[in-house]
């Protein structure tokens, strides 16, 4: 009976560092979250049609395209009856990413998914809802469309 309370002891004890001590499987299962770039998959939230975007190239910035940014996509999932069509390339502007943007006022904004809205090459909306929380940074972007058409503004 000791011995079965010594080992009962010893078990919790090993438990009890390996939960304290971190371990490199936790450090490699957390994502890091950075621009939005080639080979990206996006989450289309309008009704044109697209319901998947690959990121074929940013318009603007060195690193990537980040909230408010128009990005070339090609649609790689599309609805049967939609105005796009699967492999169609399309232009997108950025209204949610992953990446943390922070706020003049010290907050910082993240979403759990990245998504577009797809517009022309004039900047013209394509669909005609935008669904969804969508960041009042756009404002500064003169994406006012989007904005005006959007569920949610965060």
């Amino acid at each position: 009976m000791g011995s079965l309370g010594n080992n009962l002891y010893g078990a919790t004890s090993s438990s009890v560092e390996a939960a304290t001590r971190p371990s490199h499987c936790d450090a490699m299962s957390q994502q890091i979250r950075t621009f939005i770039q080639m080979r990206t998959n996006l989450k289309v939230v309008d009704n044109s049609g697209a319901k998947r975007v690959m990121c074929i190239a940013a318009k603007r910035g060195k690193y990537g395209a980040r909230l408010g940014d128009t990005i070339i996509g090609s649609v790689k999932e599309a609805q049967p009856r939609g105005k796009v069509k699967k492999g169609d390339v399309v232009y997108g502007v950025v209204v949610r990413a992953a990446m943390k943007k922070g706020r003049s006022d010290g907050s910082e904004v993240q979403f759990d998914d990245n998504a577009i809205v797809l517009v022309n090459n004039k900047g013209e909306l394509i669909g005609t809802r935008v669904f969804g929380p969508v960041p009042h940074e756009l404002r500064k972007k003169k994406h006012l469309k989007i904005l005006a058409l959007a569920e949610h503004i965060v």
